[in-house]
């Protein structure tokens, strides 16, 4: 029997049916990967529905942990900082005396002396607390924190040098300043306890924690210094240098006048 192309039919060539193969490829590659999608959706709403009990305990879980920490942040943190700010106050006074005390005229005028103040802002006075008493009444706040610095350096002019690690090591800060004093400030105390090493690793630290003009020179002078009685003259020389190249502004105060000399003895027991 004869058959008959209609009008404007077109013999299929061979690319055109690989055209048309190809065609059938994607629509099944397609096909496969939304049955796949489905299957997906579908074990993923069975897991829901055979878990959701377990979902919505772990959900409430979270919601009670952030409403506590907001409830907490309100209700009893921020009345505690605000009372632990309060009470403070007498003991920075009493600190502020200390360190701004003349000796001759304390000695004069029968004021009261640096180490008795240092006395009355670590353990108060006229019924009110010292920082030993926000330490352990205010924990966790940040008048607590700065209340362990200020014991530390007041133990360390009380030549309490153990005690004063103690509250300096409890001490943390990122402050460009007083976090490097900080560190600084135990490397003096170790340094008292003739603990030359442990005194140099926090020398390091301070010079370390932040670059500045105010901090930065002091402790790599006194970095320098004990690696010098360490025996570590290369060490020490570096210190000095870094000094001499990058804070020479600090060469005109009165421990920089010394930078020269340190630099000659440095090098004289390098060689």
């Amino acid at each position: 029997m004869a058959t008959y192309k209609k009008r404007g039919y077109k013999v299929k060539t061979k690319e055109d049916k690989e055209k048309d193969v190809s065609a059938e490829q994607l629509d099944s590659t397609t096909a496969e990967v939304f049955n796949t999608l489905d299957e997906t959706a579908s074990k993923t709403e069975e897991w829901v529905a055979k878990n959701q009990k377990y979902i919505f305990i772990g959900i409430g879980a979270i919601a009670f942990v952030l409403l506590g920490y907001l409830v907490y942040s309100k209700v009893f943190a921020a009345p505690k900082e605000a009372e632990a700010a309060n009470e403070v106050f007498k003991a920075n006074s009493y600190f502020d005396q200390a360190i701004n005390v003349n000796v001759n005229d304390q000695l004069l005028k029968g004021i009261a002396t640096r180490d008795s103040l240092f006395t009355l802002a670590l353990n108060g006075g006229e019924g009110k607390f010292g920082y030993l008493n926000i330490i352990s009444e205010y924990p966790g706040t940040n008048a607590a924190n700065l209340a362990n610095y200020s014991a530390g350096i007041a133990y360390l002019n009380l030549n309490e040098y153990k005690l004063a690690i103690k509250h300096l090591q409890e001490f943390s800060s990122d402050d460009i300043i007083i976090g490097a004093k900080a560190k600084g400030a135990i490397g003096d105390a170790f340094a008292q306890l003739g603990q030359q090493e442990d005194a140099l690793a926090h020398y390091e630290k301070a010079f370390k924690h932040s670059a500045n003009d105010a901090t930065t020179p002091t402790y790599l002078l006194k970095a320098g210094v004990t690696a010098l009685d360490l025996g570590e003259a290369g060490k020490a020389l570096g210190y000095f240098n870094r000094i001499e190249n990058e804070y020479e502004s600090f060469k005109n105060t009165a421990d920089g006048k010394m930078l020269d000399i340190y630099i000659g003895k440095a090098e004289a027991l390098k060689k």
